[in-house]
């Protein structure tokens, strides 16, 4: 009685370490896919109950620009420590440290390889989430979950809930040949760029 009940808690420990294994390979294959977007754009709906806003978003080398389109112009660069917000209808800039706002994740989910290092993998027949807990630089908690499509590995969607508000973003039209040159990454006010 007590060989089997050895072999089947052998048995079960190296069932679950081929799954862990499985699944760390899966969470590799996502992290690499996600620091492989260079030179690419695609386009979003952002919800955060409140609002619809629409827009686009591009991944350089080291930055990301995210252009918010509707219902107001609005640009975005980040970069891991410096950002630059401007309004375009207000002609207005601002710059700022994204970890102080709630830009910082689109900086950390496509700029970040280590982000997700000690995420939590959900694996599911044509879908894989990536989800993390942990707490932003003003100390919020936030809990993030991100949707790819599993074959082909696609970003879908993007959940941010912090402080008690869920930001929904779906993500859509990726373009991975983007022609992106380094000054559209600049951060300068772009009525100074013209």
């Amino acid at each position: 009685m007590k060989k089997n009940l050895i072999y089947a808690g052998l048995i079960f420990l190296i069932f679950l370490s081929k799954n862990v294994e499985a699944n760390e390979e899966i969470k590799g294959k996502i992290l690499n896919y996600l620091n492989s977007l260079k030179n690419f754009s695609a386009s979003f709906i952002q919800n955060d109950n409140q609002n619809l806003s629409e827009g686009k978003v591009y991944v350089g080398e080291k930055r990301v620009r995210a252009e918010y389109l509707y219902p107001t112009k609005i640009l975005i660069i980040l970069d891991h420590d410096k950002a630059m917000y401007y309004n375009y209808e207000l002609e207005e800039d601002e710059f700022f440290d994204p970890k102080n706002t709630n830009a910082w994740f689109f900086y950390d989910i496509f700029r970040n390889p280590y982000f997700f290092k000690n995420s939590n993998i959900e694996i599911k027949k044509n879908e894989l989430t990536l989800e993390k807990k942990g707490f932003n630089n003003e100390q919020s908690e936030y809990f993030i979950r991100v949707y790819f499509e599993n074959n082909p590995l696609i970003l879908r969607k993007i959940d941010l809930f912090l402080n008690g508000e869920l930001l929904e973003i779906a993500i859509f039209d990726h373009n991975y040949n983007e022609n992106l040159k380094s000054d559209f990454f600049k951060l300068i006010n772009p009525s100074l760029l013209n």
